[in-house]
């Protein structure tokens, strides 16, 4: 579309100036013939004044992006010095909730349109409410007795937080759980996400990249460790919980190739454009702990061989993207179960979508698109994103 076009949004981007999301969607305008996003810098909204100097304008189209991967970024947001630190994330996830907000309110006093809802990412953000607002609405999701407002933020039936390791056992035997996976409430990239199997009193054995030292201070490390003693699950557990935890059946997932597989499915303005297989021989996929991309044509055939196809997959997705409609993007992590035949949504994210070199799906509307070009072409043609496009064939 060309720039002086009447349709042609005016965007602004808060973000990390020099960091790789901010280019790539840069690329994406540029690619688009727009002019250049604006940048407003993160470490510029979270000093004092910041929300009050990003200078929003009428008629501007504003993305909240991710804080990630900054050192300043992290340290005002998170109190931590040091970006490795797994605690700190409730801290975190508290002013990083409030600066949206203030970045929404500035952005509509000023008449400019903000593509994220800052109310929906503050449930996307807590996984005990994002899990609650997606089992009310009927989306296949793990078993979780943690599902729900345990601080009593915003909606849905309030759950006890849980304490610590006690806690946790306790919830696990009471949901007849022997496997489960027990996730910071605020935390992303596997940070401080552990895969527990109990096997009667004592026998306990925990998965994860938490890294704990000789002082009892928790570290993300990108090797997956196991502890196998009760007491260190339990001492790390414990460090965890004032940051608020998270519940949820481990479900037998499919495999592809002799490793364990999950998908990644981006949802842009409501429709699944892009999908990636996530394959790893331990619980986590997450690519920066060893996971590797897996083959989407097999995955579809093994879809189609078991009765159900990729459509009922991305169905499924467009379900859980449709409970947040006030985010213009998110990113699904859709777990099949070991057949092929049954999904269920392990998490929405609403930084999902940095998967570089990944382009459309097939009758997505976003053929030959990378995740940003796809949200661009939305944001450039809205009423031709909105309208009705074929669906990927099983």
């Amino acid at each position: 579309m060309p720039p002086d076009s009447p349709r042609s949004p005016r965007l602004v981007v808060v973000g990390n100036p020099a960091n790789r999301r901010v280019t790539l969607f840069q690329d994406a305008v540029r690619a688009a013939a727009l002019p250049p996003a604006r940048v407003v810098a993160w470490r510029d909204v979270l000093r004092a004044d910041g929300v009050a100097r990003a200078g929003f304008a009428a008629g501007e189209t504003v993305r909240i992006d991710s804080p990630g991967e900054d050192l300043e970024v992290e340290s005002l947001l998170r109190g931590a010095d040091d970006p490795t630190r797994v605690e700190g994330t409730a801290r975190w996830y508290g002013r990083f909730t409030a600066a949206a907000g203030s970045l929404a309110r500035a952005a509509a006093a000023a008449g400019a349109t903000v593509l994220d809802d800052p109310g929906e990412l503050a449930v996307l953000f807590d996984k005990r409410l994002c899990h609650g607002v997606l089992d009310r609405a009927d989306v296949p999701v793990p078993l979780s007795p943690t599902s729900g407002a345990a601080s009593g933020a915003t909606s849905g039936p309030a759950t006890p937080a849980v304490s610590g390791w006690a806690d946790v056992r306790a919830r696990m035997a009471d949901a007849g759980l022997r496997r489960a996976f027990v996730k910071l409430a605020h935390g992303s990239s596997a940070s401080g996400v552990l895969a527990v199997e109990t096997a009667g009193p004592g026998r306990v054995r925990a998965t994860t990249s938490v890294e704990r030292d000789a002082e009892g201070r928790l570290f993300n490390s990108l090797r997956v460790r196991t502890y196998g003693t009760e007491k260190e699950v339990a001492a790390i557990v414990d460090t965890l919980a004032p940051d608020g935890l998270h519940i949820e059946r481990w479900l037998p997932k499919a495999g592809q190739d002799g490793r364990m597989a999950d998908l990644r499915v981006v949802v842009v303005a409501g429709r699944a454009t892009h999908a990636v297989v996530r394959t790893s021989r331990s619980p986590m996929t997450n690519l920066h702990l060893g996971g590797a991309r897996g083959d989407l044509d097999a995955a579809r055939a093994a879809m189609a061989a078991a009765g159900t196809g990729l459509d009922e997959a991305l169905s499924v997705c467009e379900r859980a993207a449709a409970c947040f409609p006030g985010t213009h993007c998110v990113g699904v992590d859709l777990l099949p179960y070991a057949n092929w035949r049954r999904f269920a949504v392990g998490e929405v994210n609403a930084f999902g979508d940095l998967l570089p070199r990944l382009t459309g799906l097939p009758g997505s509307g976003a053929e030959g698109l990378d995740t940003y070009g796809a949200q661009v072409a939305a944001l450039a043609d809205a009423p031709g994103a909105q309208g009705g496009r074929a669906r990927v064939g099983a």
